[in-house]
């Protein structure tokens, strides 16, 4: 699986394209986050400005009194960032995003029109562009027995050997409100995860979990 299986393009995140490859599988995305501060907001151009502990912020952002941000992270352009919500370092949301009430995301990458609007958590996650994730969703990145992640496509099981990782979803996935999704879940292209599921695993382009 490579990430233009996912994902049509970086969009805004183009200047970033030397971290986060395209051939490479896609929840390697992951662990670029750990490398992209060290020089990766210089290369986001003109609008962003450093405002303190690594946070690269565009100047079109709106961020909420009450919002806490800690970096190393980068909002992009027109970026909405509301009451309450918890940037937890290692942050990077392109343009047009929505982190918002209550909501905590932590070591993630959102592209283009990713919006996590109410009561949700994300960690180690990637959201493709327009993916939406309804009220109290949960990505979760961290099995209960604490062994290594384990992702189960169609043709074969990976073995990541890594401790954390959340969900990988495609480009305008939706999950649904109160959902939960386990470690190292991949939601194709327009999926569709119905509400209050708490399963994880692969989902198929277009296709759905949950549905009675």
């Amino acid at each position: 699986m490579r990430p233009s299986e996912l994902f049509a393009s970086l969009g805004s995140l183009a200047a970033l394209g030397e971290f986060f490859r395209g051939d490479v599988a896609p929840w390697q995305w992951v662990a670029a986050l750990d490398d992209i501060f060290v020089r990766g907001g210089p290369l986001l151009g003109a609008g962003f400005s450093c405002i303190g502990d690594g946070i690269w912020v565009h100047e079109s952002v709106s961020i909420a009194q009450t919002a806490s941000i800690i970096g190393p992270a980068i909002i992009g352009e027109n970026c909405h960032i509301r009451h309450g919500a918890y940037i937890r370092g290692h942050v990077v949301l392109g343009s047009g995003c929505v982190v918002g009430n209550s909501c905590e995301i932590k070591h993630s990458l959102l592209l283009d029109g990713a919006q996590v609007p109410h009561l949700n958590y994300v960690g180690d996650s990637v959201l493709g562009r327009g993916s939406h994730l309804g009220a109290g969703a949960v990505l979760s990145n961290l099995r209960l027995d604490g062994r290594p992640i384990k992702i189960h496509l169609p043709t074969e099981t990976i073995q990541t050997g890594w401790r954390k990782l959340g969900a990988i979803l495609g480009d305008g996935a939706q999950v649904g409100c109160n959902a939960v999704l386990q470690p190292g879940t991949i939601v194709e292209r327009n999926a569709v995860v119905y509400p209050c599921v708490a399963r994880g695993g692969y989902i198929a382009a277009n296709g759905c979990l949950g549905k009675s």
